[in-house]
C-alpha cells in the first residue's frame, strides 16, 4: 500500500509555513554567527588580540548560553501562550536583535556583536519548545519522523545556507559588513511574515502559573522528565549529539586553515558536506523506518558517528598540501577526498541518530508537559554544549591536535554509547531487529495497525524460531514484555538482550511451580501498568514447521488481567538457521535465498470474555495459511 510521501507535507497549511519560519530562522541564525566567526578566524587582527582558536570556540558558547537560563521560562511560556501567536512574537525579537548587530558591524564593535550572539541565543531558546511541540498537535503519529526528518533536514540546509553565504558574504570588501547587515535585517523580516501564516494551535495549560525563577524551575523540568525513563534518556541521547557536534563544527575554522592549508571556501566545502550529510540521513530516516518510530536507528547511527569519526582523524594524517588551497586545489591533494567523505558520513549518521530521538520524545512525553519536556532538553543540550566548549579548549591547552580531538571525541562517543544502551536495552534490542529485518530478511506486516498504540494488551504468536521476538519487535510500535522459557535466560548472548529487556521468565509447573507463579504475577502487573506482553502459546519451538497446540496459560492471563488478546502469525521464517529444522546447515542459509521474505500477519483483538486457546490457536492457523 502506497503512501503519500513526507514532501507532501509542505504543501500543506499545516506544516509548511511552520517550517519555513523554523527553516529562516536557522539560515539567519547562521548567516550572522558564522560571518562573524570567519571574521574572527580569517581576520582576527582586525577585531581582536585573542587566539582564534579560543575565540571560535567561545561565540558558539556564547551563542548556547542563554538555553541554560531562560529554557525552564520559555518551556512554561510554549505551554501557556497559544504557539502562532508565540511564534510571531519571537519573529518581532529577532528583528530587534538584527538590528543591534547591524549597529555592531557598522561600528566596527566586538562587543555590541557578542551581545547580538547571546540575543539570537535566546531567539533560539524561545523557539526550541515551540518547534518542537507544534508537530504532535498537527502530525498523525506515523507522520512524526517522516516530518522530524523534514524539519531536521530544513534546519541544518539552513544552517548550510546561512554558514555559505555568512562566510561569503564578510569577506567581500569593501562593502561586506553593509550587505551582511541589511541580509540578516531582510531574513528577520522574512521570517516573521511566514510566522503569520502558521495555523492557530491551541496552548495545552493556558492558565499555567509561570515561574520565573529559572534555576528551581530547571530542576523541576528535569525532574519530571527523569520520571519517564525512555524519554528522559531519549534526552540525553540527544545532549549528548550536540556536545559531539558542538566540539566537531567548532573545530572547521581552524582544521580548514592550518591543516588543509585551506582559504575560507574549504571551510564552506567542510560545513556544505556536513549539513548535506545531516540532511541526507534525516531524511532516509522515515524510508528506513518503514513510516514510524524505529529507534533502532539510534546505535546505527552511534555505530556510524564513531567509526567515521576515528577515520577522520586517520585521514588528517594522510592528507598534505604544497601550500595555501581553496576548495577545487584541495580536492585535488592526496586524502582530501577520505576526508570529505569522513564529514559527509558523520553527518550521514548523525541523521540517523538524532531524528528518531526527537520522534520518540514527543511521541512518549506527557502532551501536557511537552513543551517543558522540550525546555528541560534544551537546558541539557545547553549544559552539554557548554561543557563541550570546555572540553576543547582544555584539550587543545594541553597539547592535542584538532584531529587528536576528532578522535579523542569519537571514542567518548563510543563509551557514551555503551553506557546508554546498557540502560535502555530496547534501543538494543529495537537495533538488532532492525539488523535482522534490513539484511538477513525482507520482512512485510500485514495489519499491523492492529497492535494497540497505548493500553495493556496480550499477543499471541506461533514460536518459530529464535529470533521471533526480534521480528515481532520491529513491527511493533510499542516496547513488548515477552515470556519466555527460563532456559533462555542462561544462554550468554540471547539470555542478556532479554534480560535487559525486562522478559518474563517462566517454567513448567512440575520444574519450578515458584517461577511459573511468579510469571504470571509479573504478567498481570506488566498488564495493569498498561503495558504490552506477548507470549508464545505453544510453550516450545516447533520442531517440523507446524503448530503445537496452544496452552491453557492464556486463559489464566487473561482472567487476572481482563485485556484483549493480539493473534498474530509468523510466515516464513521456518527453515531459518536459528529455526529447528534438521536441514544441514549449508541447506538452510542458501534455500530461501538472501533476503529471503517473511511476514508478520496480525489478528482482529479478541476480547477477553471469548478468549480460549482452542479458539486462538485456530485464529492463527489461519492467519499463517500455507506458510510455514
Amino acid at each position: 500500500m502506497s503512501h503519500p510521501s513526507q514532501f507532501d507535507l509542505l504543501k500543506q497549511r499545516r506544516f509548511a509555513p511552520f517550517f519555513w519560519t523554523q527553516f529562516l530562522g536557522a539560515f539567519n541564525d547562521n548567516l550572522f554567527k558564522t560571518a562573524l566567526v570567519v571574521a574572527l578566524a580569517f581576520d582576527a587582527k582586525n577585531w581582536t588580540d585573542l587566539p582564534p582558536s579560543l575565540v571560535t570556540n567561545l561565540v558558539p558558547g556564547l551563542f548556547i548560553l542563554p538555553y541554560v537560563f531562560f529554557s525552564a521560562t520559555s518551556g512554561q511560556i510554549a505551554e501557556k501562550l497559544e504557539k502562532g501567536r508565540l511564534a510571531r512574537i519571537i519573529k518581532w525579537l529577532e528583528i530587534g536583535i538584527m538590528a543591534v548587530a547591524a549597529l555592531g558591524w557598522f561600528s566596527h564593535n566586538l562587543w555590541l556583536l557578542m551581545f547580538a550572539i547571546l540575543g539570537m541565543g535566546t531567539h533560539s531558546t524561545l523557539f526550541g519548545p515551540v518547534k518542537y511541540a507544534y508537530m504532535p498537535q498537527h502530525l498523525k503519529p506515523e507522520e512524526l519522523t517522516g516530518g522530524n526528518g523534514i524539519v531536521e533536514m530544513g534546519t541544518f540546509v539552513g544552517i548550510l545556507l546561512g554558514q555559505v553565504f555568512g562566510a561569503i558574504i564578510v569577506a567581500q570588501q569593501p562593502n561586506g559588513v553593509a550587505w551582511l547587515a541589511a541580509a540578516t535585517l531582510f531574513f528577520a523580516v522574512l521570517g516573521l511574515a511566514t510566522a503569520y501564516g502558521i495555523p492557530h494551535t491551541p496552548a495545552p495549560q493556558p492558565a499555567l502559573k509561570i515561574n520565573w525563577n529559572p534555576f528551581t524551575e530547571s530542576i523541576r523540568n528535569i525532574r519530571f522528565s527523569a520520571g519517564n525513563r525512555s524519554v528522559f534518556l531519549s534526552m540525553l541521547g540527544n545532549s549528548w549529539f550536540w556536545f559531539y557536534g558542538a566540539i566537531v563544527l567548532a573545530q572547521f575554522p581552524v582544521y580548514a586553515k592550518d591543516y588543509l592549508k585551506g582559504d575560507d571556501s574549504v571551510f564552506v566545502l567542510l560545513l556544505t558536506m556536513f549539513s548535506l550529510g545531516i540532511g541526507a540521513g534525516s531524511l532516509l530516516c522515515e524510508k528506513l523506518s518503514g513510516r514510524k518510530v524505529e529507534i533502532g536507528l539510534v546505535p546505527f547511527g552511534s555505530i556510524g558517528l564513531s567509526v567515521f569519526g576515528i577515520d577522520l582523524y586517520l585521514a588528517s594524517l594522510g592528507y598534505s598540501a604544497p601550500g595555501q588551497v581553496n576548495f577545487a586545489s584541495m580536492l585535488m591533494q592526496p586524502g582530501a577526498w577520505r576526508i570529505i567523505f569522513d564529514v559527509v558520513m558523520i553527518g550521514v549518521f548523525g541523521g540517523f541518530f538524532i531524528v528518531p530521538l526527537f520522534a520518540m520524545i514527543q511521541l512518549r512525553a506527557d502532551p501536557q508537559h511537552l513543551s517543558r519536556t522540550i525546555a528541560g532538553m534544551n537546558i541539557m543540550n545547553a549544559l552539554f554544549m557548554v561543557v563541550a566548549t570546555g572540553v576543547a579548549i582544555l584539550l587543545l591547552k594541553q597539547g592535542f591536535t584538532i584531529p587528536e580531538l576528532f578522535l579523542a571525541t569519537a571514542i567518548m562517543n563510543g563509551l557514551v554509547a555503551v553506557y546508554i544502551f546498557s540502560l535502555v536495552p530496547e534501543f538494543l534490542l529495537r537495533f538488532l531487529a532492525w539488523i535482522l529485518i534490513h539484511t538477513v530478511h525482507k520482512v512485510k506486516t500485514v495489519d499491523a495497525d492492529r497492535i494497540p498504540e497505548e493500553g495493556g494488551a496480550v499477543l499471541v504468536c506461533n514460536h518459530v524460531s529464535y529470533v521471533d521476538a526480534l521480528v515481532i519487535v520491529a513491527a511493533s510500535p510499542r516496547p513488548i514484555r515477552f515470556v519466555m522459557d527460563h532456559r533462555i535466560f542462561k544462554t550468554p548472548f540471547i539470555g542478556w538482550i532479554f534480560r535487559t529487556a525486562k522478559a518474563i521468565p517462566i517454567a513448567p509447573a512440575k520444574e519450578d511451580p515458584w517461577l511459573m507463579e511468579k510469571a504470571f504475577v509479573d504478567i498481570a502487573q506488566a498488564l495493569h501498568e498498561g503495558e504490552l506482553v506477548c507470549i508464545f502459546p505453544e510453550g516450545k519451538l516447533t520442531r517440523d514447521g507446524e503448530m503445537s497446540e496452544f496452552k491453557g496459560g492464556i486463559k489464566k492471563i487473561v482472567e487476572r488481567s481482563h485485556v484483549p488478546v493480539i493473534p498474530m502469525a509468523l510466515r516464513g521464517l521456518w527453515g531459518h538457521l536459528l529455526s529447528r529444522s534438521k536441514d544441514n546447515l549449508l541447506e538452510r542459509a542458501f534455500r530461501k535465498g538472501f533476503r529471503s521474505q517473511l511476514s508478520l500477519a496480525v489478528g482482529e483483538p479478541v476480547a477477553p470474555t471469548e478468549v480460549s486457546p482452542e479458539l486462538l490457536y485456530q485464529q492463527v492457523a489461519e492467519l499463517r495459511g500455507d506458510w510455514k
